[in-house]
């Protein structure tokens, strides 16, 4: 029977890896944790270790001169040392972090987006608190009690998908710098990455005749104030109320009063000019986003779905969520 082969042969997890998923499973399930004496952690700091070796060193010295002044000033800083401990675990401790706006977030692949969390504070101050994520960005914070302090962290996703929150690391080394408590923390809420948008976009494709339907819809008078606002840029001049105009301040009509029977469709097959797979779903990620600026009646064909027309935030989430899962599998990525 020949000797499996070095793909077939499944590497330990590092100790460092099973360490943080022990230490995860410690905080309650949920959108926000609450540190506390079952999920933090400390050790002496790299400055830590170093002061107890100047200390061994000076109570040698006490010891071999017989130094009564030396023995005070060594179990004096030994002391001192021992209260930082309590401190600067306690100053860790009773924090409660939570996830704001997780679902809101707009996260495009190799793009840097932003992670928004909310710190408090439950009994007493807490001073020089550093959040980190695994891919380096540091946010420091002070918190007073019984405020919500925002945080915000720069994240930049590797590539599209449904994804994990990164795992949050929170620590402190208040008061003296000999200690560091920290704590390891990560959302069970999922993000989804869109594919990176096209740049400069393509121009959007022509609207395209309904099937079945060769009547246009009555539109309202266009001086009705729902029917109208302010011009924006990438705005047809077609679209302009010249009559309502007054100065530099022009006025266009809704999307709302185009014909019925005239729906904009992003379709793939439009986009076979951009190249490969990822390069044509980052041409129609940017059409789904100038859409969506410009407020048009659009929708989304994929090979085997569909997204039927419509407008607003909610619609171009789902087509954009349908982008960045295409071709990748149903489960989130748990790394």
């Amino acid at each position: 029977m020949p000797a499996p082969g070095p793909s077939s042969v499944r590497r330990p997890p590092r100790p460092r890896g099973r360490f943080a998923r022990w230490a995860m499973a410690r905080h309650a399930p949920g959108p926000s944790t609450l540190l506390g004496q079952r999920n933090v952690y400390i050790l002496p700091s790299a400055a830590g270790w170093m002061f107890a070796l100047t200390l061994l060193v000076l109570l040698l010295g006490s010891i071999n001169y017989q130094l009564n002044l030396g023995y005070l000033f060594s179990f004096a800083l030994a002391g001192s040392a021992l209260m930082s401990m309590h401190v600067t675990h306690a100053n860790l401790r009773g924090v409660r972090v939570s996830v704001a706006r997780a679902a809101d977030g707009e996260f495009h692949a190799g793009q840097p987006g932003t992670l928004s969390l909310r710190l408090q504070a439950e009994r007493g101050a807490r001073w020089g608190l550093l959040v980190r994520l695994d891919e380096g960005a540091v946010q420091v914070a002070d918190l007073q009690p019984g405020v919500d302090t925002p945080l915000a962290l720069s994240w930049t996703p590797a590539r599209r998908g449904r994804t994990r929150w990164p795992a949050l690391h929170l620590e402190t080394r208040y008061p003296l710098g000999l200690w560091r408590a920290w704590s390891v923390w990560r959302p069970p809420e999922e993000l989804w990455v869109y594919p990176a948008a096209e740049q400069p976009a393509a121009p959007l494709p022509p609207a395209q005749a309904q099937a079945g339907d060769g009547t246009a819809r009555r539109s309202r008078p266009s001086d009705e104030a729902d029917e109208l606002r302010a011009w924006r840029d990438g705005d047809e001049l077609r679209r302009v109320v010249w009559r309502k105009t007054r100065g530099e301040q022009m006025v266009v009509r809704a999307a709302g009063t185009t014909p019925a029977h005239q729906r904009l469709w992003l379709d793939w097959e439009a986009s076979a000019g951009a190249g490969d797979t990822e390069a044509r779903l980052r041409r129609l990620c940017a059409w789904v986003l100038t859409a969506r600026a410009r407020e048009l009646h659009y929708g989304l064909r994929m090979p085997g779905h569909a997204v039927a027309p419509g407008t607003g935030e909610q619609h171009a989430r789902e087509c954009l969520r349908l982008l960045a899962g295409w071709g990748l599998p149903e489960q989130p990525d748990h790394d």
